[in-house]
């Protein structure tokens, strides 16, 4: 069975390896290597295993998992400083899911270049959710023995991390990049005003894709009994439309006075 040519794939990871049996490794399905195993004569078979190349990616996966949960924990670490240990727990399980890396590992196109046993190759292995997953995680652990810490860092940041922290922002999906209700709060009490006031004021659309439209009110004057409606947002999630309402509410008061310490 021929080896794929991993050159476009180098591409992709932006690292040219110097000792390509690594990558070799990290896209050997272990169905392949027991058939290479098997393929080998009696004399060959019963010598040991010389370098990575005779191996499946199993161990590296082991490897790269960890370096994956490592640096998204370093990422979120250095994103979220105000954020609790549970909330940080929850964005990373996202960011290492395999609902996301699939994406990822898609994107790669990295099917094309695994190296399957016939039987895997025939059942569809290439487009196989755990397959892809794995190996992506093998990848990272071939980045890190090839090239270090700081290689396998800048390819989880590039494109597993920061492109779904940002999708998030744009969404305005839970933990957004920067917590907008939390820093109108803090800037309110800081001008010795009440809290701020949400209010869903609408939901519209199928249950399976609502739009909510959320409200936030401020004592804008000292004396004022009542608070007044001062932005109006909608999102897919109330969480959503209350943190793109108070965005609106901080563009406004910024205006006024600057925020200390600024929003992101």
């Amino acid at each position: 069975m021929t080896t794929p040519d991993t050159s476009m794939l180098e591409a992709a990871l932006q690292h040219h390896f110097a000792r390509s049996a690594l990558l070799e490794q990290a896209l050997t399905h272990s169905s392949h290597a027991h058939e290479a195993s098997d393929a080998l004569s009696p004399d060959e078979s019963s010598g040991e295993r010389i370098g990575p190349s005779a191996g499946d990616n199993e161990i590296m996966e082991f490897l790269g998992d960890a370096v994956l949960g490592f640096v998204t924990s370093e990422a979120l670490f250095a994103h979220f400083p105000g954020k609790h240990e549970g909330e940080l727990s929850k964005m990373r399980a996202h960011l290492v899911s395999a609902r996301h890396l699939v994406r990822v590992a898609k994107q790669l196109e990295l099917g094309n270049y695994l190296r399957l046993g016939r039987g895997e190759e025939k059942s569809g292995g290439r487009s196989k959710a755990a397959l892809l997953v794995d190996a992506l995680e093998a990848v990272i652990a071939a980045l890190y023995l090839d090239g270090g810490l700081d290689l396998a860092r800048q390819f989880i940041y590039r494109e597993i991390v920061n492109p779904e922290l940002e999708r998030m922002q744009q969404a305005g999906e839970v933990l957004p990049l920067t917590d907008y209700k939390s820093a109108l709060q803090e800037s309110v009490q800081s001008m010795g005003q009440p809290q701020p006031v949400y209010l869903i004021a609408n939901e519209t659309g199928p249950d399976h894709k609502k739009i909510f439209t959320a409200e936030v009110r401020l004592h804008l004057r000292s004396g004022d009994e009542s608070p007044h409606l001062i932005a109006r947002a909608e999102g897919h999630s109330k969480k959503s439309a209350e943190q793109r309402a108070a965005r609106q509410a901080l563009e406004h008061l910024l205006k006024e006075r600057p925020l200390a310490g600024g929003v992101e």
